[in-house]
């Protein structure tokens, strides 16, 4: 997948510079690739995070539905109000 690279220009503690440097060096690839994999991983833990709780959420609602549900079920069947 190919996508049109921009620039930006970013102020950094001189310490996260330093480690960009290192994994750059030790991978073989630019201090921008370090920083753009790192942002990608970034935002796919908080794409994760947010699916995790809107599932939960759905998961709440359905339960909540369940209950409802067998309540009614309850009083049909039973003829209880």
């Amino acid at each position: 997948m190919t996508t049109q690279a921009g620039k930006l220009t970013i102020s950094l503690p001189k310490n996260l510079i330093s480690f960009a440097d290192e994994v750059a060096s030790e991978e073989n690839i630019s201090r921008s690739k370090v920083i753009s994999d790192c942002l990608r991983e970034f935002a796919q833990k908080r794409k994760i995070q947010l699916m995790e709780e809107g599932y939960k959420a759905m998961a709440n609602e359905n339960r909540e539905f369940a209950r409802v549900a067998f309540e009614l079920q309850r009083k049909v069947v039973l003829g209880q109000e």
